[in-house]
């Protein structure tokens, strides 16, 4: 399984953008039970999770999020969303998906850069 996130990059303070993530190789039956996270990690600071899902309905979001990002998900593409809109110059940091237990092998990322 492979994790594969896109959509990131250099926008202004208040702008938008959709982040993507497939996972790459993963069947449906196991795609389908799990819980998702979109998790940033900032320059010199931990990763942190950011967003969650774990069915259509049942979403979480950290407080400094909160009201400004958006997580779904697809589970016939096996794909997971994060709609981010009203960006900060604070959500610059490199955000990646995962499961939210027994993490799968960390992918990429993809790099979101709010300017002022």
């Amino acid at each position: 399984v492979r994790l594969v996130e896109s959509g990131g990059g250099l926008v202004q303070a208040g702008g938008s953008l959709r982040l993507s993530c497939k996972a790459s190789g993963m069947i449906t039956s196991v795609f389908n039970p799990n819980g998702w996270g979109w998790y940033s990690q900032a320059p010199g600071k931990q990763r942190e999770l950011v967003a969650s899902v774990t069915s259509p309905s049942n979403t979480n979001y950290a407080d400094s999020v909160k009201g400004r990002f958006t997580i779904s998900r697809d589970n016939a593409r096996k794909m997971v969303y994060l709609q981010m809109n009203n960006l900060k110059p604070e959500d610059t940091a490199v955000y990646y998906c995962n499961t939210l237990k027994e993490h799968l092998d960390w992918g990429q990322g993809t790099q979101v850069t709010v300017s002022s």
